[in-house]
């Protein structure tokens, strides 16, 4: 029989412990930290004002509602960094969040959100340094920054920061990193000359805050790394996460015994089988099957078949599994799959794996009690 409590139903458990030991290592090497909690950060759930308590000084999110909802549900200072200029700017200004402006059109905007709203905006201007993705290109930065400025001395909008991203920190060793930040340097000496003097200036995100490149400047934007995952493979971080599901139904089959769509496997042995009602509706990896692992009664076994939109087969061997006991998917205790793991076995790598999880894991928080 089970030893172990039953479960109803797919669960994600988030060790709130593990999480405030990482923003701690975060803020300890660091002189700022921004906890970017964007995508319902990382898929763990209501988890801000936990990362506030334990060392974060900022909120950061890509999205403009994520961070009016952020802002006015904890008060701390927000940053949002990817919005279109045809957003809708005026929630956010009104509500005091900081908007990352990287063109002369997103500004336009921002500036029409200041006037509408009578607040003056809260500005970061942010500079492509090599990575081609958001962010003013060089051949932009100074038109960007002289409107910028000249809005500055009106009043328009505030100074805030300017803000960049390393293409290679987690490569610490790499001229890339050195020739970024002098490029860094220089976009903020043209912006302080034309009257845009930023309190704070950021390039940092996990992999340079674990690696010291980019922590010389007031902040650091940390995602990934406060959820234990470390861009470059470290150790360094607490493991945050846990993934458990029952099995549903459990069944022995003979030799020969074909398993899912196609009998993607067939079974060469008697063995038993426990099917659990997560899939890939529930960000389990199709491309996983046949290859990830689980734990089951503190013994590893494979995922047989491809993995379905709500079912995953596995072959338990000769474990005596009851229906509704838990198998952990990913955990902290010895021989458990970890995030990692399944990025390894998915081609990918572990963000995708958390920001995938869908809704109808139950959120289960343990941990936590300073923030009580």
């Amino acid at each position: 029989m089970p030893t172990t409590t039953l479960l109803a139903g797919p669960e994600l458990h988030v060790d709130l412990d593990a999480l405030g030991a990482n923003a701690r290592t975060f803020r300890q090497r660091s002189r700022g930290l921004v906890a970017v909690v964007k995508a319902d950060a990382f898929g763990h759930g209501d988890v801000a004002q936990h990362l506030l308590a334990h060392g974060a000084d900022w909120l950061g999110t890509t999205s403009l509602d994520e961070a009016v909802a952020l802002r006015q549900r904890t008060g701390a200072r927000t940053l949002a960094w990817l919005a279109s200029p045809a957003a809708d700017f005026d929630p956010a200004v009104a509500a005091g969040v900081d908007v990352a402006v990287p063109s002369l059109a997103h500004l336009r905007a921002v500036v029409a959100a200041a006037r509408a709203t009578g607040e003056r905006a809260r500005v970061h201007l942010h500079v492509d340094l090599g990575i081609a993705r958001d962010g003013a290109p060089r051949e932009a930065w100074r038109e960007l920054v002289t409107f910028a400025g000249g809005l500055a001395r009106m009043g328009v909008v505030e100074p805030v920061g300017v803000m960049g991203h390393l293409s290679h920190a987690a490569h610490p060793d790499d001229p890339r990193n050195r020739t970024e930040r002098m490029l860094f340097d220089n976009a903020v000496r043209t912006a302080e000359r034309r009257g845009f003097v930023p309190q704070v200036r950021h390039v940092a995100a996990t992999a340079s805050a674990l690696r010291g490149v980019g922590t010389e400047y007031e902040l650091v934007r940390v995602g990934a790394g406060l959820y234990g995952i470390d861009p470059a493979g470290g150790d360094a971080l607490a493991p945050v996460i846990g993934l458990a599901a029952p099995a549903v139904v459990v069944r022995d089959v003979a030799a020969g015994t074909g398993v899912g769509y196609d009998h993607a496997w067939v079974a060469d042995r008697r063995t038993r089988l426990a099917t659990m009602p997560v899939g890939y509706a529930d960000g389990i990896p199709r491309v996983a099957s046949g290859r990830a692992e689980v734990l089951v009664r503190g013994r590893r076994a494979r995922v047989v078949g491809a993995v379905s939109m709500d079912q995953v087969v596995v072959d338990v061997g000769d474990a005596g599994v009851e229906p509704g006991e838990p198998i952990t998917l990913v955990g902290t205790e010895p021989g458990a799959p970890t995030l990692g793991e399944w990025a390894g076995w998915s081609g990918t790598i572990a963000h995708d794996i958390v920001t995938h999880l869908g809704s109808r894991w139950r959120r289960s928080f343990t941990g936590g009690a300073a923030c009580a």
